[in-house]
């Protein structure tokens, strides 16, 4: 019996040994820096000058405990699809946690005295150098897929919706390390089906000999209920096949975040909601809002005093416009922005249609502000009070909220956290004439999953959308 390539060595084998040459290379760095220049002279000089042998001796100690630290924090694998903004978290905690492991092994050995200095700089340049070798790590993984190497050979067990969504999505990304061979069926595919762009394989009781024959390592199974017997049996005839099985399951529907398993009393029970955000989880979060607010608006006030003075210049009305909108457990509250309409142009939106380009009910300086984004600067002052967030799923009107909550799935979950200025749906380019479903699901991805890794990777990732394409506007919005 054949046995399937894996294609999960080159890449982990290539990151462990990366951070191997990182750490020896951040090890004497640090000693370089303190004892070999003088950019340190400012810092009282309390030990002699030690050998650099009792620094290579000590790294070779402190390579493979921080190894085997970024092994048990899972990170080393094919295929992590990982941002760099969360790699760079990553290394934080690990080399923190390495650094502490370094520091107590350090005082109990006497032999060889270390300076203090060097734990520092050791901490730093740690950080930095790991970082930049996970960054070329990342860099060469995408590179082998792109020139189709190291991918995992996959395959669809099933031909309903979600099966061609699991093909759709990754079709649609090529660098996640996969490479959809095709798909088995018992059923007629309808004509309009994405999976009539793969390769038929035969049929459930094909697949057991077509698995191995196609050297597949990963079945993606997507069933429906009354199927399931079939996938026992499926099972059964592949036991002792050195092959994945991977099922979404049939709640896929309401369960956009993701399975979690939680043991009670050793009984094992499959989370399907969760509390988004602990107590002290939103305490951090406001502490950071309410500082990044602040901050902004003092350093955006002559800004915000720039934009007051020409919109009243071009035309009559209050410089700023409130609108009710839904925030955290439905409750409502009064969103600001700048006025970029003449006033009473909100009693016109079902005539003139939300979010169209060319509104002529827009005045030039609210063409400009629509723009550029800066409509939305005066939220930071409903992040300030509390009444929304700097990242979170972007608040809607009590109008369309009622509207929506009946019709599309799991809208109301958005009201879980407080809605924010930017969200996860926003920076993957969800604005305006796009798939209300498709950002809801965004939506409730970011809430079953938040972290403050991830609000700030949001954030990075919103600069770099204002600076970098250009504005779309809010469908939602119409002031």
């Amino acid at each position: 019996m054949a046995r399937p390539r894996r294609n999960d060595f080159l890449i982990p084998t290539i990151a462990l040994i990366t951070d191997a040459i990182a750490i020896e290379i951040s090890f004497l760095l640090s000693f370089w820096l303190r004892f070999r220049t003088d950019i340190l002279n400012f810092l009282p000089l309390t030990e002699d000058q030690p050998p650099l042998e009792g620094y290579v001796y000590g790294s070779f100690f402190v390579i493979p405990v921080w190894l085997i630290i970024f092994h048990s924090r899972k990170m080393y694998g094919a295929r992590r699809n990982i941002a760099p903004v969360d790699e760079f978290f990553n290394v934080v905690r690990v080399v923190t946690l390495g650094m502490l492991v370094v520091m107590s092994a350090a005082f109990f050995y006497r032999a060889f005295s270390y300076s203090r200095v060097v734990f520092g700089l050791l901490w730093i340049t740690g950080i930095i150098i790991i970082f930049i070798g996970r960054i070329f790590v990342l860099y060469v993984e995408k590179k082998l897929y792109e020139h189709g190497r190291e991918l995992r050979n996959a395959a669809i067990i099933g031909s309903n919706k979600i099966a061609e969504r699991i093909y759709h999505t990754l079709r649609n990304h090529p660098l996640l390390g996969y490479k959809i061979v095709g798909f088995f069926s018992d059923h007629r595919i309808d004509k309009s089906s994405a999976l009539l762009e793969l390769k038929y394989l035969g049929t459930f009781d094909d697949a057991p000999e077509i698995l191995i024959k196609e050297r597949i390592e990963l079945a993606l199974v997507s069933l429906n209920i009354d199927e399931h017997p079939r996938l026992y049996k499926l099972l059964q005839q592949c036991e002792g096949y050195n092959i994945e099985f991977m099922m979404v399951p049939d709640v896929l529907e309401i369960m956009t975040g993701g399975m979690k398993v939680k043991e009670i009393e050793g009984i094992p029970f499959i989370k399907l909601k969760h509390l988004p955000i602990t107590t002290w989880g939103r305490i951090i979060k406001r502490i950071f809002d309410i500082l990044i607010s602040g901050v902004l608006i003092i350093i955006l006030s002559p800004l915000f005093l720039l934009i007051s003075i020409l919109i009243k210049i071009e035309s009559k009305g209050p410089v700023l416009f409130k609108q009710t909108r839904v925030g955290v457990d439905g409750k409502e509250f009064q969103m600001l922005k700048f006025r970029s309409m003449v006033m009473g142009a909100d009693k016109y939106d079902e005539q003139a249609g939300l979010g169209v380009p060319d509104d002529p009910r827009r005045t030039r300086i609210g063409r400009i502000l629509r723009k550029t984004g800066f409509d939305e600067l005066p939220q930071l002052f409903n992040v300030f009070r509390g009444d929304m967030s700097l990242v979170g799923p972007r608040p809607e009107r009590p109008y369309f909220v009622d509207q929506y909550k009946t019709v599309i799935p799991k809208y109301l979950d958005r009201h879980r956290v407080k809605t924010g200025i930017t969200g996860w749906a926003q920076v993957n380019g969800l604005r305006g004439n796009t798939s209300l479903e498709e950002r809801i699901r965004y939506d409730v991805y970011y809430i079953e999953n938040w972290s403050m890794a991830f609000d700030i990777r949001i954030l990075i990732k919103t600069i770099g959308t204002l600076f970098g394409k250009k504005h779309q506007i809010n469908k939602s919005g119409s002031n």
